[in-house]
C-alpha cells in the first residue's frame, strides 16, 4: 500500500473514537447568556446582510434570524462608525426583549469589542496585508514578524479581557497572509499555523475565551484543517471550542449539500461546538439547515470520554490529506474512473421510457433515441421488474440474481448477488457481478474468495452507518483488498430536505477520506428520483470526486456587500451553468473577495457602488467595470481562455 509509513508519521489523534460517536470535549466559553463548548449543545449562528448603519433594518433582520433558530448573530463592523453603531443596535434589541449575543466581525476596529459579546478576527486580515507575494524569511526575520503581530493584536486581546468579550479566531483558506503562504503554502497546515500564532499570543496574555474556525470553500481542505487543528491543540494542551462552516457554499441544493459534506463529516468525528451554514440566501434560511445537522447528534450522544483518547497511528490511510483508495477497475467502476451513480427504479412504470428523464436520460419518441444530461446516472437497479423498452446503451441495468439468470438477452444487464450466495452461485456474469455486503456483519473469508469481476455494494441503514462503512474500508485496506465498492445508504421515512443533508454527511464523509467508487442512495419514492439523482451528483461534486456542473463559490452577503448577491448569482448562473467543471467566485466586496474565492477559475468581485472587478484565478484582469457590462465581460474572459462552450 502506497506511502503508508509516511501516513503513519502524519497521523495522530483528532477525535475520541473512529467507530462510535463521541463528542470531543472542549473548554466552555462564555458568550453573553449562552455558553458554548463543554457539555453545552451545539450552537447555531448566522450573520446579518443589512447595512450596519441601518439600525432598525439590522434589528428587524436579527429578530427574524433569532426566530428561525439563531443563538448568536454576527454583524460586520469594518470601520469605526459601524463599530459605534453596534451599541445602538444592541440597545434596540434589548428594548424589544431580545438578548441574543452579538458577534462583531471586525477588521481594524478593536473598540467594537466593548459593545458586543464576541468578536471575530481573521488572522490573515487583522495584522497582515495580502499582496500575493512570495517572501523568503530567515528565522530571525520570521520572529520579527511574529513580534509585530503580537504588538498589533495585543490591544484587542486586552479590550476583550477587560469587557469579558469572547473571540473567534477564524482562519480562512483563501485569505492566508503572504507570510503564512510563503512559509507553509496554501495548505491546511498553513491554516492551522495561522490560527495557532494568534492563539499562543492570547494564552501568553492569559486570555482563554476563544473559539476557533478553519473555513474553506473546498470541503476536503476544510475537513483536513479542522482535524489538524485539533491534533495540534491537543499536543499543546489546548481544547478550545470549534466553530464549523464551509465558506461561500452557494445557494439552494448545492449550498446545502456542500455545507453538509464539510460540517457533517466533522460532526461525525465528534467535532464542532457551533455551526454557521453560509448560503447565498437571506440569513434566516441558514439556521434551520444548521439546526437539522446538529439535531441529528442529540439522541446519538454517548457519555463523553474525557481522559481516554485512542491513537490513530495505525490507520492505513491519512485523514489529513486526500488519497483515493486504490482499486482494480471492473469495467468503468473503480481504478481511475470517476465514482458512479446508481439508483433504484424498480417501482417505476417500466412500460414508459419517459421516466428516465428523472435520472438524466431524455427520450425522444420521434427519433427513438435518448439525450444524455451531464448528471445522468450510470446504473439502475430493477430488482425483479422487467422493462418493455430498450434502455440507453450506456446505462447498465442491475437485476436480482434469479431474474438476471432468466434473461435471454443479458447485454448490458448484470446481477446483484448476496455475499453469502456468491461462492455457490453456478452462473456468473463474465463481465460484472455486483455483490451486496452488510457493513457490520460479513465474512472476511468469503470476501477473500471474490474474483476480478466483482464490485461490492456496501449496505447499511444504521444510525452510525458511516462509521460502520468506514470500518469496512479500513478492513479492506488492512487486507490489501482492491475490489471496487459502491456505497449504499438506506433511509426510511425521510423528507427530501433531510435526505440531502443526511446523505451528504454520511456519504460525503467517506468520499472525503478517499473511500468509495460509487454511490447508491436508497430512500422512499416519495422523495423522488430527481432529488436522489441530483443529491448523488451533488455529493460527488462537493467532495471534488466527480465534477458534473459549474461550481459557484458565492458568499452569503453581509453589510459590506455592494450589490444584490442573490439576484447577481442567479443571473450569472443563468448564463454560465452549462460550463461543466468551471469554478466561478461571486463575492460581494473587496474585503474578503479575492481570498475567499481561493481556488476559483474566475472571480466577480464588488469593489464599489456599481463597480465590479474581474479576476482570472487570483489575477486582476479588469478593474471597476460597470455592473451593467460586468457579466458580458466575464463571459468574454472565459471565451478568451478557450473555456466557453455554447449551450446545446
Amino acid at each position: 500500500m502506497e506511502n503508508v509509513s509516511a501516513q503513519k508519521e502524519l497521523a495522530g489523534g483528532y477525535c475520541n473514537h473512529l467507530n462510535q460517536y463521541s463528542r470531543f470535549l472542549t473548554r466552555e466559553v462564555s458568550i453573553g447568556d449562552i455558553p458554548m463548548g463543554g457539555l453545552n449543545p451545539i450552537r447555531i449562528q448566522s450573520m446579518t446582510t443589512t447595512d450596519t448603519m441601518d439600525t432598525i433594518g439590522t434589528v428587524e433582520q436579527t429578530i427574524r434570524m433569532v426566530e428561525s433558530g439563531c443563538e448568536y448573530v454576527r454583524i460586520t463592523a469594518p470601520s469605526m462608525k459601524e463599530a459605534e453603531n453596534l451599541a445602538n443596535i444592541k440597545k434596540e434589541l434589548r428594548f424589544r426583549g431580545y438578548n441574543v449575543p452579538l458577534v462583531a466581525d471586525i477588521h481594524f476596529t478593536p473598540n467594537a469589542a466593548e459593545a458586543v459579546e464576541k468578536v471575530r478576527v481573521n488572522p490573515g486580515n487583522y495584522a497582515d496585508k495580502k499582496r500575493f507575494e512570495n517572501i523568503e524569511y530567515t528565522q530571525q526575520a520570521y520572529q520579527a514578524e511574529l513580534d509585530r503581530i503580537y504588538k498589533k493584536f495585543s490591544p484587542l486581546v486586552k479590550i476583550c479581557k477587560e469587557y469579558g468579550t469572547a473571540m473567534r479566531i477564524g482562519t480562512n483558506h483563501g485569505s492566508l497572509s503572504d507570510r503564512i503562504m510563503s512559509q507553509y503554502g496554501d495548505t491546511p497546515r498553513g491554516m492551522v499555523e495561522s490560527a495557532m500564532e494568534f492563539m499562543r499570543i492570547c494564552e501568553d496574555l492569559n486570555y482563554y475565551n476563544l473559539v476557533i474556525s478553519m473555513k474553506a470553500s473546498n470541503t476536503q481542505v476544510m475537513v483536513q484543517a479542522y482535524r489538524l487543528l485539533v491534533e495540534t491543540m491537543v499536543k499543546e494542551g489546548m481544547n478550545y471550542p470549534l466553530h464549523l462552516g464551509v465558506t461561500e457554499a452557494g445557494d439552494g441544493e448545492d449550498g446545502r449539500i456542500k455545507s453538509a459534506v464539510g460540517i457533517g463529516t466533522l460532526l461525525e468525528d465528534g467535532l464542532g461546538d457551533t455551526i454557521r451554514v453560509s448560503l447565498t440566501e437571506d440569513p434566516e434560511f441558514e439556521a434551520p439547515v444548521a439546526k437539522a445537522l446538529a439535531d441529528r447528534y442529540v439522541k446519538r450522544e454517548l457519555p463523553l470520554v474525557i481522559n481516554e483518547r485512542i491513537e490513530i497511528r495505525d490507520l492505513p490511510y491519512n485523514p489529513y490529506g486526500y488519497s483515493r483508495r486504490i482499486t482494480q477497475p471492473v469495467q468503468h467502476i473503480g481504478g481511475h474512473h470517476h465514482p458512479v451513480v446508481m439508483l433504484d427504479v424498480s417501482s417505476k412504470n417500466l412500460k414508459d421510457p419517459y421516466f428516465l428523464t428523472e435520472v438524466g436520460y431524455k427520450y425522444s419518441a420521434g427519433l427513438d433515441k435518448y439525450n444524455m444530461a451531464d448528471q445522468a446516472c450510470d446504473l439502475v437497479y430493477l430488482g425483479d421488474a422487467l422493462p418493455s423498452f430498450s434502455f440507453p446503451g450506456n446505462l447498465r441495468q442491475i437485476y436480482n440474481y434469479r431474474t438476471w439468470a432468466g434473461l435471454k438477452d443479458k447485454n448490458n444487464c448484470h446481477p446483484l448477488i448476496r455475499l453469502e450466495d456468491y461462492a455457490t452461485t453456478s452462473q456468473k456474469d463474465p463481465i460484472l457481478n455486483l455483490v451486496s455486503v452488510n457493513a457490520k456483519c460479513y465474512s472476511k473469508i468469503l470476501l477473500s474468495l471474490l474474483d476480478e469481476t466483482v464490485v461490492l455494494v456496501l449496505e447499511t441503514s444504521s444510525e452510525q452507518g458511516m462509521m460502520e462503512q468506514r470500518d469496512f474500508f479500513v478492513a479492506l485496506l488492512q487486507s490489501e483488498n482492491q475490489i471496487p465498492v459502491i456505497i449504499k445508504r438506506s433511509y426510511a421515512a425521510i423528507s427530501a430536505d433531510d435526505l440531502q443533508l443526511y446523505a451528504a454527511t454520511d456519504l460525503g464523509a467517506l468520499f472525503t477520506d478517499g473511500f468509495g467508487d460509487g454511490v447508491w442512495i436508497d430512500a422512499p419514492m416519495t422523495v423522488g428520483l430527481p432529488i436522489m439523482n441530483s443529491t448523488s451528483f451533488g455529493i460527488l461534486q462537493a467532495t471534488r470526486t466527480r465534477i458534473s456542473k459549474t461550481e459557484y463559490i458565492s458568499c452569503p452577503s453581509c453589510g459590506r456587500t455592494l450589490f444584490d448577491l442573490q439576484e447577481t448569482t442567479q443571473l450569472i448562473r443563468s448564463r454560465t451553468d452549462h460550463l461543466k467543471g468551471i469554478k466561478i467566485g461571486i463575492m460581494g466586496c473587496i474585503v474578503n473577495g479575492p481570498g475567499e474565492m481561493a481556488d476559483a477559475d474566475y472571480g466577480y468581485v464588488g469593489t464599489g457602488p456599481d463597480k465590479i472587478t474581474l479576476y482570472r484565478g487570483k489575477e486582476v484582469v479588469k478593474k471597476n467595470v460597470s455592473s451593467a457590462f460586468a457579466l458580458d465581460d466575464l463571459i468574454e474572459l472565459i471565451k478568451e481562455d478557450g473555456n466557453w462552450t455554447e449551450v446545446k
